[in-house]
């Protein structure tokens, strides 16, 4: 069995020889990973602007106390008129500002007379007016390649008029879950040795929730031809293929058979961590298989903690799980020599992460109700021992 941290490190340091990109509509490519450096071609703003409506003026004419109103500037309009001694130009917000005008002065701080303002209230030089380049100056990297598309980038990219993005596809992955007892949802219960299928879902949830393609294939049955048969097709139509149940050392468990005669190469099989022993991660060429373990509490965490990074790393894309320190509130005890993760409640307490085990049961890997609730996972290493309440532990969070 291989160390947890080698496993991790092992995933890391899979290169990917060529990444598939496609170019979709601004909009469309909202939550997808960035395969292009976004630079601007512009400034922004390109010249002096209106950041208030108020009255274009020279701040050195301030001091005069009255201005004459010679014109009108709206947004969007071109500049005809230039500020001079003691006169003034209504501006409005987005408007450039008119020649000889550096400030702009708002309209609550006047009080118009006629064809004339009164400063009521004198404002510093400068103000309200947007620089060249305030935004961004052209030549500026706004955007690095490797970022999830939000809002924010979606908005930066449409005032830069970029009506296409290059980005990575998200990977398709195809689900199989092997085992002869188990049941598809409504399929119906003939013997007491069947058990319903919840694996399957549970990682389709896990890869639309994590950016990945979900390709759902169902259940298998325990035959070889069946899982060989199944196992092909699933990596013609994929760029993962996860699998649960079949990798253990039983005398049905013909995953890790079937994928090497398929000419997968195993990257690692088994490693010291619970639960979820009985892992393995295998490559063909550009695609990868992981086969997971048939409990659902173990085939969740494994998921997690490999088929997550895969599917991240397809996209070049930065991870969406994360390690914090939190405070134990109850005693944790330690129940392998192996790296360990521990389902748990966690709380934000005054800034700071708080856990506790409140109604998570302790037995095999197949209670998936402890992923219930506001939860997440203590990680302790081989290494650790029990700790006690107050102790500092670390969690991965889920969210």
């Amino acid at each position: 069995m291989l160390h947890f941290d080698k496993s991790i490190e092992m995933v890391k340091n899979l290169e990917i020889k060529h990444y598939k990109t496609k170019k979709l509509y601004l909009i469309d490519a909202l939550g997808y990973v960035l395969a292009q450096d976004v630079v601007a071609d512009h400034n922004s703003p390109d010249f002096p602007t209106s950041a208030m409506d108020g009255y274009a003026i020279r701040h050195e004419d301030m001091a005069i106390g009255k201005l004459k109103i010679n014109s009108i500037n709206p947004a969007g309009s071109p500049l005809k008129d230039e500020v001079r001694r003691g006169s003034c130009i209504k501006t409005f917000t987005g408007s450039l500002m008119p020649k000889g005008a550096d400030t702009l002065i708002p309209i609550e701080n006047v009080a118009v007379e006629g064809e004339e303002i009164v400063i009521n209230k004198e404002v510093p030089l400068g103000y309200s007016v947007r620089e060249i380049g305030e935004n961004y100056s052209k030549g500026e990297l706004l955007i690095p390649k490797g970022t999830k598309i939000d809002f924010a980038q979606i908005g930066v990219m449409a005032s830069l008029n970029i009506v296409l993005v290059l980005v990575y596809e998200k990977p398709t992955v195809a689900i199989v879950s092997t085992g002869s007892e188990l049941l598809e949802l409504g399929e119906s219960q003939t013997n007491d040795a069947q058990i319903r299928s919840s694996n399957n879902y549970i990682l389709e949830a896990l890869v639309k929730k994590y950016d990945g393609i979900p390709l759902q294939l169902g259940c298998i049955k325990d035959d070889k031809h069946s899982i060989t048969v199944a196992l092909a097709q699933a990596l013609e139509k994929s760029d993962i293929v996860v699998t649960t149940g079949g990798v253990s050392v039983g005398d049905f468990d013909f995953v890790k058979d079937v994928i090497t005669e398929l000419g997968c190469e195993i990257v690692f099989k088994g490693v010291r961590i619970k639960p979820g022993q009985h892992i393995m991660v295998a490559r063909k060429e550009d695609k990868f298989i992981v086969g997971l373990p048939g409990f659902a509490y173990s085939s969740t965490v494994t998921a997690l903690l490999y088929l997550v990074p895969l599917i991240e790393k397809l996209q070049q894309g930065k991870s969406s799980l994360r390690l914090v320190k939190a405070t134990l509130s109850q005693p944790f005890i330690k129940r392998a020599k192996k790296a360990e993760f521990t389902a748990c409640n966690i709380t934000l307490i005054d800034g700071a992460y708080v856990v506790n085990f409140d109604k998570k049961k302790v037995g095999t890997s197949a209670i998936l109700t402890n992923m219930l609730g506001q939860t997440a996972l203590v990680f302790t290493s081989e290494a650790d021992t029990s700790k006690t309440a107050g102790e500092r532990v670390d969690v991965l969070l889920l969210d």
